[in-house]
């Protein structure tokens, strides 16, 4: 029998250390998205399953945990994933005809982790952008994903960039099952040119040749000049190429530190994204922390098909790669029955001081705060004084 302390594989207590600091950055990141003109909304972590898995949302089967309704007898979910949600907010509650930008936090729950150290219980924060088609809202997000970065104080940002209509332009004209298509575009993003060849061969030619093509199509901003000679002449490829290429030069312009790479074979959440996709990449951390793109169609089985494009991060994964914060500090007070002790804690707090009352026997317990000054009696009065550095 297991001890009644253990938890469930990969879902893990936070402690007070890193709450204070996953606390702390989720208010800075919500308030500077509000910067930008977006809203909070706040989905329910438990929906109907045909409402979380339908459309792009079936991608999530695999990884939603299912339960019974009591009081209904429906299936019902455990949000994998919050766009889905969001999307159907923007299409249903809000109904908007405009621009609509909605900013979320909370936890999501995956029936496996994405990594043999990854959590099954991320708290994702997230930034969607609904109602414009143009490149400019892409940029916004993108901008926006780079100051998120910039405000946790992670360095050394590299920006990777893709465009699912690739793949999209090179397959036109050619019928595939949906297995087929996974497994193509698994192959392609594990650059396995032996098996993309084995799934390839009873395709047209010029499909074969071009998926092909795309495997070698990655590094810096010559790959775009390569892959306008090497790809086939399309409609859909012609305008994700030229997308990109204005994309890196805006924002390598704005942020000229930027490291801007193109990997236009990998193609993650193909089925989800209908353009630009991206990812962000830190200095300490061998995987994305961020990833975001354009998926117009995700609100289209709630009956408006709205441009869409936007990005999420893990908020636990990210403050592991933050730099250390100080403690915050505060003021030590004695314990008592007092009047005049108890309104100048009061006072003190009410101004925004945290103030830590030492219990009796306490006095010198202190783990998650800088004490660095004392309330102390002085002439009758109590008043705040600095602490000396060795206490």
């Amino acid at each position: 029998m297991s001890s009644a302390w253990l938890l469930p594989e990969h879902i893990a207590d936070v402690l007070p250390s890193q709450a204070r600091r996953i606390e702390e950055l989720r208010r800075e990141l919500l308030d500077m998205a509000r910067t930008y003109g977006c809203e909070l909304v706040m989905p329910p972590l438990l929906e109907h399953l045909e409402s979380l898995l339908s459309g792009t949302g079936h991608e999530l089967d695999l990884k939603t945990f299912k339960l019974v309704d009591q009081l209904s007898g429906r299936s019902l979910g455990l949000r994998a994933d919050t766009t889905p949600q969001v999307a159907r907010i923007d299409a249903h509650l809000l109904n908007r005809d405009g621009v609509t930008r909605l900013c979320y936090c909370g936890p999501v729950l995956h029936t496996r982790p994405e990594g043999l150290h990854g959590t099954r219980e991320p708290l994702q924060f997230g930034v969607e952008i609904y109602g414009h088609a143009g490149l400019e809202a892409d940029l916004e997000v993108q901008e926006l994903a780079i100051a998120t970065l910039q405000r946790a104080g992670l360095k050394d940002i590299t920006l990777d960039l893709g465009d699912a209509r690739l793949v999209r332009g090179v397959l036109e004209g050619t019928t595939l099952s949906p297995d087929l298509t996974e497994a193509l575009v698994a192959a392609l993003a594990t650059k396995d040119a032996a098996e993309l060849a084995r799934l390839s061969a009873d395709l047209p030619r010029g499909a074969a040749q071009g998926l092909q093509t795309l495997l070698k199509l990655y590094g810096g901003t010559e790959v775009l000049a390569q892959a306008r000679t090497a790809l086939p002449d399309s409609t859909l490829i012609r305008a994700a190429l030229s997308d990109l290429q204005s994309l890196a030069e805006s924002l390598q312009d704005s942020h000229p530190e930027l490291r801007v790479g193109f990997d236009l074979a990998d193609v993650p959440g193909y089925a989800y994204y209908s353009g630009v996709r991206f990812a962000l990449y830190a200095s300490g951390c061998s995987d994305a922390v961020l990833r975001g793109g354009r998926y117009d169609e995700v609100g289209a089985v709630f009956g408006r098909r709205r441009p869409a494009v936007g990005f999420s991060l893990d908020l636990k994964t990210l403050v592991t790669l933050c730099p250390a914060t100080p403690l915050r500090a505060a003021v030590r007070a004695p314990w008592g029955q007092d009047a005049a002790l108890r309104a100048a804690v009061r006072a003190l707090r009410e101004q925004g001081e945290t103030v830590v009352c030492a219990l009796p026997g306490h006095e010198h317990e202190n783990d998650e705060f800088n004490c660095d000054r004392e309330l102390a009696l002085q002439g009758g009065h109590w008043v705040v004084r600095a602490l000396a550095a060795s206490n």
